[in-house]
């Protein structure tokens, strides 16, 4: 896959390496991610503690990497501020995102292969891809 930037191809990479690390979790340990929305719903100050971690990081793709160019760079683009947002939404309005993850536990496998397939499909587009300007 062509980008325009090496930065791109780096961050799908990691992007992708997260995602199939987590996806894997989630298949073979789900009841953790029950434990962890169990203590989500017990702990504010667990939520604050994931909230600010989730929109640094969001804060500091948004910042680095708004690049709307072509798809793998769209796609790390809105990686990022969906993290952004979901970081906000934690510090300040917690609770419906809570009740979001809460009902997604129900699809806990469903969500880790989609996780994986995805991880997998990021990871190859950043290794395989080819930068046509470096930036």
């Amino acid at each position: 896959m062509d980008t325009i930037s090496v930065l791109t191809l780096r961050l799908a990479e990691a992007i992708g390496l997260y995602m199939m690390v987590v996806g894997i979790g989630g298949l073979v340990a789900p009841a953790r991610w029950r434990a962890m929305m169990d203590d989500l719903e017990r702990s504010p100050g667990l939520v604050i503690a994931l909230g600010f971690p989730v929109f640094a990081v969001g804060a500091a793709l948004v910042l680095i990497h708004s690049i709307w160019t072509d798809p793998l760079a769209v796609i790390v683009s809105l990686i990022g501020y969906i993290a952004l947002i979901e970081g906000a939404l934690l510090l300040a309005v917690p609770a419906p995102l809570i009740r979001i993850g809460r009902w997604s536990l129900n699809f806990t496998r469903a969500w880790a292969a989609v996780a994986i397939v995805l991880g997998i499909l990021l990871f190859l587009a950043g290794l395989t891809g080819r930068a046509t300007v470096i930036a």
